[in-house]
């Protein structure tokens, strides 16, 4: 079914605002000239942004490990209780993962092996936000998988004036150096590496748009895990559903930024206007209502649809980040969705768990790109790298159509390759050209 047919058969009790394509582009050049300054002139360029943008420059961009030392004695006891719940919670998924990723070794023809390998990525950059809050999570998102995954070296970068638990919490959750440097600028020096911070292989890591930016500008030179925009939850609902548990998972996703996209779609106009009402009401007593009510505002949605049918064709068309379902059978609903960055199946299945300790990285698609890729996981910190050999008896089943391909394609080079293993008593007249 086309987008347009889908979006055709809904109804919006609210329609969202849209964002500022005019933004987007000066985003883009800001991001350009950071990138390319950093690449140039190193440390110099880290000092004089966070001047500008951090509005303070550390002594040194590396936190010392007496630094680490200040900020796990200052760590409330409780809060480092429940940081390393959430980093052994995130931790056991993560060795689950990975259990499910094998080594190959296949004889596909007799004297034909074929295989893969599992191997870790050696250098990551976890790019850990500042943000409004400290966000304790974050670096547990980033950091576990990769040390489950066995990087040898795993790098964090947060802004410096990030609060100093995000700097123990980096520490429990695994990084082996820690940087003070944050933004685009951040990105840019694990990218291409300066005086102080370490060039890596893969940047990961959630971020603003000047960090989703840097992120996109620099892949090629370096990997990354995906292209994040402002987070996104959408809860689909049938007339079951609680207009009061609606709205408070709405609202407690977009306390996060003013650009987060909240939506409900359901099948039940009666659910779309009480879910409207009791936003509001909620707001009225949220203490992070100024973000959250300006989120709501601007990009908040409400869709009624007609059929259960049509609620699942527009579940996949948007393709969301969060995606929570809130039907009368809620497992039958889910498995009939295919698009999502991560599915919380029933009403007792909060984002707000997986945010913050269940196990489930919270670091996922946005901008509809479940379409096509899932969140953040272990297996993105492992490379699968095939190999082969070949016996004597299996060449003959290869090289003859080998041989075959290369002369109609053209590539006499591979022909010859191809040929010197099956007949290598006539090597010699083969590399002469004598058999061309």
């Amino acid at each position: 079914m086309s987008a347009a047919t889908i979006v055709n058969q809904v109804r919006w009790t609210k329609h969202p605002q849209g964002q500022d394509a005019n933004a987007e582009r000066s985003v883009t050049e800001t991001v350009g000239a950071i990138i390319a300054r950093v690449k140039q002139e190193g440390d110099t360029a880290l000092r004089d942004y966070s001047a500008q943008f951090d509005k303070v420059v550390p002594e040194q961009f590396e936190v010392s490990a007496e630094e680490i030392e200040q900020a796990l004695a200052a760590l409330d006891p409780q809060t480092r209780r429940d940081s390393e719940f959430a980093i052994a919670q995130v931790r056991r998924f993560a060795e689950a993962q990975l259990a499910t990723m094998q080594p190959l070794e296949v004889e596909t023809l007799p004297g034909v092996h074929l295989g893969h390998r599992i191997l870790p990525i050696q250098t990551v950059g976890c790019y850990v936000p500042g943000g409004r809050y400290p966000i304790l999570s974050a670096p547990v998102m980033s950091i576990v998988p990769a040390t489950v995954a066995g990087c040898e070296q795993i790098i964090a970068c947060l802004p410096p004036g990030a609060h100093p638990a995000m700097i123990a919490v980096c520490h429990l959750a695994g990084a082996h150096r820690i940087f003070k440097v944050g933004g685009a600028q951040a990105i840019a020096a694990m990218a291409w590496g300066t005086e102080s911070v370490p060039a890596v292989d893969k940047i990961v890591g959630p971020g603003n748009a000047w960090v989703n930016e840097a992120k996109r500008q620099v892949f090629g030179k370096v990997g990354i895990d995906a292209l994040a925009g402002p987070s996104e939850i959408f809860t689909i609902a049938d007339e079951s559903a609680d207009p009061r548990i609606l709205a408070a998972d709405l609202l407690a996703q977009a306390e996060h930024d003013i650009h987060t996209r909240v939506g409900l779609a359901t099948t039940c106009q009666d659910i779309a206007v009480r879910t409207l009402a009791e936003i509001e009401r909620q707001l009225g007593n949220l203490p992070t209502a100024a973000t959250a009510g300006e989120a709501w505002r601007r990009q908040g949605e409400i869709v009624v649809c007609d059929t259960e049918e049509q609620l699942i064709d527009f579940a996949d068309y948007i393709a969301t980040e969060h995606l929570q379902v809130h039907t009368r059978d809620p497992h039958a609903t889910a498995a009939k969705i295919r698009n999502y960055g991560s599915l919380f199946i029933g009403q007792n299945a909060s984002v707000v768990f997986s945010d913050k300790c269940c196990g489930t990285n919270h670091t996922l698609p946005t901008m509809a790109a479940a379409r096509y890729t899932g969140g953040l996981w272990v297996g993105a910190y492992v490379k699968v790298c095939t190999h082969q050999w070949i016996d004597a008896e299996g060449i003959p089943a290869i090289a003859e159509p080998a041989i075959r391909q290369s002369r109609t394609e053209g590539m006499q080079g591979h022909r010859r390759a191809a040929e010197i293993r099956l007949r290598p008593q006539d090597i010699d007249a083969i590399t002469a050209g004598i058999r061309d």
